[in-house]
């Protein structure tokens, strides 16, 4: 399936979660079969089996694309969650939004060191959240091999805050 196909099942929602953001919706991406898989098959793909130990998800629909491609690795797969939703010891960092602060955690030993680790997520914006997962899994002794996003907008300049990374993206506004 091409990109244009995956593309043209992201919708627009105009001022959610607040006024002036135009959230993307990735709901009929995930329920069409063909570009769900290709999706997946695109970002295994691109960083080929046996190079992942660990695969990060970022909550919350970072999760539903990280899952399946931990499954096609034969890898783990590792939540990172909002401030006190993990029920173990954690480590956590503060981050900017493009419109707030927030704070994520990850399980201090969801991680060995010197493990490959691939994060996943639905969006990349002004590359906070995937750089505080970054940080996270560095400060816990996991090596990123890797940053995958379905969405980038390129419009916030996420990608500059990721310098060093392979970052790949499918969808880009």
């Amino acid at each position: 399936m091409d990109l244009d196909r995956i593309k043209a099942l992201v919708r627009d929602v105009p001022d959610f979660p607040q006024p002036g953001i135009v959230f993307k919706d990735i709901t009929p991406l995930l329920a069409d079969e063909m570009a769900f898989s290709s999706v997946i098959d695109l970002i295994v793909v691109h960083f080929g089996r046996g190079n992942v130990d660990k695969v990060v998800g970022i909550e919350a629909r970072g999760f539903i694309i990280a899952s399946p491609v931990a499954y096609h690795f034969g890898a783990g797969f590792v939540p990172v969650r909002k401030k006190d939703k993990l029920p173990w010891a954690t480590e956590s960092a503060e981050y900017e939004l493009e419109y707030g602060t927030a704070t994520l955690e990850i399980h201090k030993d969801a991680v060995r060191p010197g493990e490959r680790v691939l994060i996943v997520d639905d969006v990349l914006a002004t590359g906070g959240t995937a750089k505080a997962t970054a940080d996270l899994v560095e400060r816990i002794g996991g090596k990123v091999v890797g940053i995958a996003c379905l969405i980038e907008l390129g419009f916030l300049d996420g990608r500059s805050r990721l310098e060093g990374y392979d970052l790949f993206t499918l969808i880009g506004y």
